[in-house]
């Protein structure tokens, strides 16, 4: 009973955390139709910043809990600074390009960022872990486990929540649903695109740097971090679908109970069986669970 225990709450932990990273990336392809492969630098951009800030707070012999509120504001620096940068000065330039030119670029913003991050803040690892021990110990089905993980939990299921709302209840979201049915259309109905493309990777970057600065406190932040990120990140928008949201969901929960399974039983096999669930979806559903005709639907 234990096994079966630590099995679903170390997936739903794990599933969590990996939706912070694949909602922003689906979301960012729902609407502006680019696999951004940045998004894994903007990922641990916000790691970064995050234990920056923390760590620069916490110096001053403050409480640990106002660390909090510092993780988010990191968070939202790096999206209202390298989101709109990256968006208007790149991406605009090649939304009608073939799709091999966006992924290219992402990819060499990847590099670049990456560069980025060891010239501010060096190559020694850094490490903020006060805010992960101030939460202590919750006791589970009999399993005593790290608080802080489940803080993950709650902030995923709140930003699905928020981007939901945003989505389906307010003006922006029926603009957005409108440029991602038709954008000529959009714009000759006298909705400002550029701005709503700009908006919709600033939304998507927050998610990728949400995720770095609260995946902060638990790991060692250091260069590279953002790779093993994009890649699992992409298993899961492949499984799920790109463009749906709740493909990217149901993606991280099947991965999460794939790797926590494997870990567990067979710990040598904790990337293979990942990717050879990918392979296996995309042979039978090349678009993915929720892909296909639904790709434009977010």
């Amino acid at each position: 009973m234990d096994i079966v225990g630590i099995i679903v709450l170390d997936s739903v932990v794990f599933a969590s955390w990996l939706f912070l990273v694949s909602a922003g990336i689906t979301f960012i392809f729902g609407v502006l139709h680019i696999l951004n492969v940045a998004h894994g630098s903007i990922f641990a951009l916000g790691a970064y910043m995050g234990a920056w800030l923390a760590a620069w707070f916490l110096g001053g012999q403050y409480p640990v809990w106002l660390s909090f509120p510092l993780l988010v504001v990191g968070a939202i620096l790096v999206a209202v600074t390298v989101g709109p940068l990256i968006e208007r000065v790149f991406l605009k330039r090649i939304y009608q390009e073939e799709e091999a030119i966006p992924l290219l670029t992402t990819f060499a913003l990847f590099l670049i960022l990456e560069d980025v991050i060891k010239l501010v803040w060096g190559i020694e690892p850094r490490f903020v872990n006060a805010p992960f021990s101030i939460m202590g110990q919750v006791r589970l089905f009999g399993i005593s486990y790290a608080g802080y993980p489940f803080l993950l939990v709650c902030i995923s299921i709140f930003c699905a929540v928020i981007l939901w709302l945003v989505i389906n209840r307010t003006l922006f979201g029926r603009q957005l649903i409108s440029v991602i049915g038709d954008r000529e259309i959009s714009s000759a109905m006298g909705i400002n695109v550029p701005r709503i493309d700009t908006f919709a990777f600033t939304l998507g970057s927050f998610l990728a740097a949400l995720g770095g600065a609260f995946t902060a406190p638990m790991i060692s932040v250091e260069p590279g971090m953002g790779i093993e990120v994009i890649v699992l990140a992409f298993a899961v928008v492949a499984i799920g679908g790109l463009g749906s949201i709740g493909g990217a969901a149901i993606g991280c929960l099947l991965v999460g109970f794939a790797r926590v399974a494997a870990v567990q039983f067979y710990p040598e096999l904790e990337l293979f069986v990942i990717y050879t669930l990918m392979v296996l979806v995309l042979i039978f559903r090349p678009h993915g669970f929720f892909g296909g005709i639904e790709v434009r639907r977010i």
